[in-house]
């Protein structure tokens, strides 16, 4: 089999005059909770096309004061708690993508990311790594620094996010129910230890196209139709790859996040709502059967187990298959260099299904 050149995000320059399509997330275009391959799309678009998206926290109830405006209370007020589940994302889609058929990549590169509002929560949850240590769950708020303070325009991403207060949930005996609304009691919230500086990476923790398995998947475990891959990688000038399953692939988004590290081990990243704009390519051959993501300066492929090993080995994996296939590399040759040129990591620790990713630098092949 043949395979397209690469890197795959030059090909958003080969539409000159893409249609622009908005996508706002209202009661009609979102869903909550499950991924379903037979959901009705609620947008068309063709090849190249570009979309200006909207994704809404399931978090915003943490701090509805900061996290909601009338647009997130409708939403959350219009869908059904129980049609919400089995897992716990707002889901902005599916977009039918034409031409998109099985055997086919969908790539979809983010071009820009704004916050809708200048706050996020983070929860340290019952699914989290040392919950059994703590014994308790706990919301942390964290706001956006002013952007025209470092140099931004107002309405952006600013470079820093900082911790506002925090308080321990107790609206239910966990945290085990989609939209849980905490009121904004003054006399709970507690300053954070010290002033610390986090690194804002706004992204999308989840976003994929319709599985292969019929009916309603949890949103929670990623797989290899992507899912809830949460790399914090997946934010603006990158590129994640699909491999598509179903006629138009079925394109979603959700989750989003302004700052997650590697492992996100207390059970969330900083989850706030944000619009973004996105370009979805159709590319015939690439032949991924799990997601491949493309940045500026890497490679990452990605793998998902029952366990680290078996994620890392699924990661490790695909970079061996992907260095043989489009880069022309013998198996020996590409088996040396992932040992000494290829960054193995921890994507997520919390999922149920666990994530790793392995990242090249495409310096490396640039020879």
């Amino acid at each position: 089999m043949s395979h397209p050149p690469l890197p795959v995000a030059a090909r958003a320059t080969s539409f000159p005059t893409p249609t622009v399509h908005h996508l706002p997330a209202t009661p009609d275009t979102c869903y909550w909770g499950y991924i379903d391959r037979d959901q009705p799309p609620c947008l068309e678009v063709d090849d190249g096309d570009i979309i200006r998206i909207e994704a809404i926290t399931h978090h915003a109830g943490d701090a509805p004061d900061l996290l909601m405006d009338d647009g997130i209370r409708a939403l959350w007020s219009s869908i059904a708690p129980e049609t919400r589940g089995p897992g716990v994302h707002i889901l902005t889609g599916p977009i039918h993508v034409r031409g998109a058929k099985p055997g086919d990549a969908l790539a979809v590169t983010i071009l820009d990311m704004s916050p809708r509002l200048p706050y996020g929560s983070n929860c340290a949850a019952n699914w989290g790594l040392f919950h059994d240590v703590f014994g308790k769950e706990r919301i942390t708020i964290y706001g956006l620094d002013d952007p025209t303070l470092h140099g931004g325009a107002a309405g952006s991403f600013g470079p820093i996010a900082r911790p506002v207060f925090g308080f321990d949930f107790t609206e239910r005996p966990i945290y085990d129910l989609p939209g849980v609304v905490s009121p904004p009691e003054a006399t709970l919230r507690q300053p954070f230890s010290r002033d610390v500086r986090v690194p804002v990476r706004p992204h999308f923790g989840v976003m994929g196209v319709a599985p292969s398995e019929s009916g309603r998947l949890s949103s929670i475990p990623p797989g290899p139709f992507g899912g809830n891959v949460d790399n914090w990688r997946l934010g603006p000038g990158a590129t994640m790859c699909y491999p598509v399953s179903i006629d138009g692939a079925g394109l979603y988004v959700g989750d989003p996040h302004f700052a997650q590290g590697d492992g996100e081990i207390c059970g969330t990243a900083i989850e706030a709502s944000l619009d973004a704009t996105i370009q979805v390519s159709v590319i015939e051959g690439l032949g991924i059967t799990t997601p491949l993501m493309e940045t500026a300066s890497h490679w990452y492929t990605h793998g998902f187990g029952a366990d680290l090993d078996e994620a890392m080995r699924g990661a490790a994996g695909q970079m061996l298959w992907f260095l043989q296939t489009h880069f022309d590399l013998s198996a020996d040759d590409a088996y040396s260099l992932a040992s000494v040129a290829i960054d193995l990591g921890v994507t997520q620790v919390v999922d149920g299904t666990l994530g790793c990713h392995a990242g090249i630098d495409r310096s490396i092949l640039a020879g």
